[in-house]
C-alpha cells in the first residue's frame, strides 16, 4: 500500500512538475514574443536619419543647431531627439509672441511628463534690449527651455521672417508642420497628439 502512495506521490510530483515547466516556458515565449514584438516597432518607428533631408520643409530632418541659454548653458535641437517638440521663434516686442506664450507654457506643463517639449529661440538679435527677455519671461511664468540667437542664423536658417514661426518636430527629428503667427492651446495640441 506505501508502495503505490509513494507511486502516485512521484507521479503527481512529475505531472505538477510538467505541468510548471509548461507554463513557465509558454509565458517566457509569450514574454519573448512581446519583447520581439516591441523591439519590431520601436525598429519601424526609428528612422534612419542618413537617407534623410535635411531641411525646414514638411518630411525634412529638421537642421540642428547649438545656442546658448540665458544662463550660458548650451542647448542643441538634437538633446530633444526622442521627444516632440513645438520650435518657436519669438521676440518680446513681438505682441502675438506675446498672445501665444502663456498657451505654450500650458502645453509644456500638461505634456512635458508625455516626451513633448517647447524650444523658444529667442531672434536675439531683433531686441532693443537684452535685459528685456529675462523679464518678460518672469512676467510670463515661462520655465520651458528657451535659447538666444544672438546673430539670427537659426532665424535665417529656419526662414522666421515673421514673428512668431514655429515648427512642430516629431520624435524622429522631423518636420511635420511649418506655422507663422500665433498659435493656441487646442491647435498645438492638436499637432503634438497627431504625431509620432
Amino acid at each position: 500500500m506505501q508502495t503505490s502512495m509513494k507511486k502516485t506521490i512521484f507521479i503527481v510530483a512529475i505531472l505538477f512538475g510538467l505541468v510548471s515547466w509548461g507554463i513557465y516556458d509558454t509565458i517566457k515565449k509569450n514574454n519573448m514574443k512581446q519583447e520581439s514584438l516591441a523591439n519590431t516597432e520601436q525598429a519601424k518607428n526609428k528612422v534612419d536619419e542618413s537617407s534623410l533631408e535635411v531641411g525646414i520643409n514638411q518630411g525634412n530632418l529638421a537642421p540642428d543647431f547649438e545656442l546658448k541659454t540665458l544662463e550660458g548653458e548650451s542647448i542643441k535641437l538634437s538633446d530633444y531627439r526622442g521627444k516632440k517638440v513645438i520650435l518657436n521663434m519669438w521676440a518680446t516686442w513681438c505682441p502675438p509672441c506675446r498672445v501665444e506664450m502663456p498657451d505654450m507654457q500650458k502645453i509644456y506643463d500638461n505634456y512635458k511628463d508625455e516626451n513633448v517639449t517647447i524650444l523658444a529661440v529667442n531672434m536675439t538679435q531683433t531686441e532693443k534690449n537684452v535685459d528685456n527677455i529675462p523679464t518678460f519671461l518672469d512676467e510670463m511664468g515661462i520655465t520651458f527651455p528657451v535659447a538666444l540667437d544672438p546673430k539670427g542664423e537659426i532665424a535665417l536658417i529656419y526662414q522666421s521672417y515673421m514673428l512668431p514661426t514655429s515648427y512642430v518636430i516629431d520624435s524622429n527629428g522631423i518636420i511635420q508642420q511649418k506655422i507663422t503667427g500665433p498659435m493656441h492651446y487646442e491647435m498645438m495640441e492638436k499637432m503634438i497628439t497627431e504625431i509620432n
